[in-house]
């Protein structure tokens, strides 16, 4: 089943109808699909570069509205949708702490979570089911999903091919490196201002 939805959203990055499935597949992604939308990110910027940053904007914006829906299904309807995709995907016990992390984190939770390789409808359904302040997830969901996007068309606009293979192998790494810096200069900013 895996493969078949990887193999789809493989054609359509190439399809005339890309930036339509990028939007369906950022909005999915956000609250109930199995894949991201960086591998149909990836190859459309590589195609077309000087639509990088429209590109990011469409993965950002379909992505927040569907972590809108991930959110409504974790306020919602936790026990008939928002339990089964979370035990889909291993998660079932994904809410354990993360009441606690957003209680003590607040906005910087949903940021922190958002840019990691956690599956971002596991952070959206558990924001729901918290019931995270809706503006304050929002924002928070913005900031997060912008810098993902923004940050994987910035590396290919600016590195082209060579960074296709490394971004799709170390996408892990290399978000974590980008929260780090991300983190330390929340950091610098408390203790220096």
């Amino acid at each position: 089943m895996l493969r078949g939805i990887y193999d789809w959203t493989m054609r359509m990055a190439a399809s005339a109808r890309a930036p339509w499935a990028l939007a369906g597949v950022s909005f999915a992604e956000s609250s109930f699909f199995p894949i991201p939308p960086d591998i149909m990110l990836i190859p459309m910027v590589l195609s077309q570069p000087r639509k990088a940053w429209w590109y990011a904007t469409i993965a950002t914006i379909a992505s927040v509205l569907g972590g809108l829906l991930g959110y409504a299904i974790g306020y919602y309807l936790y026990d008939a949708i928002g339990a089964p995709i979370l035990k889909f995907y291993g998660r079932e016990h994904a809410l354990d702490g993360f009441e606690t992390f957003v209680q003590e984190y607040g906005v910087a939770a949903v940021i922190i979570k958002g840019m990691t390789p956690i599956p971002y409808k596991v952070v959206t359904i558990a924001a729901g089911v918290g019931k995270m302040d809706i503006l304050a997830f929002v924002g928070a969901s913005i900031v997060a999903r912008a810098m993902r996007f923004y940050l994987v068309a910035g590396l290919l606009y600016f590195f082209g091919e060579p960074i296709r293979s490394f971004i799709e192998g170390r996408l892990a790494l290399v978000t974590t490196a980008f929260l780090v810096l991300l983190i330390g200069g929340f950091v610098a900013v408390r203790y220096i201002f």
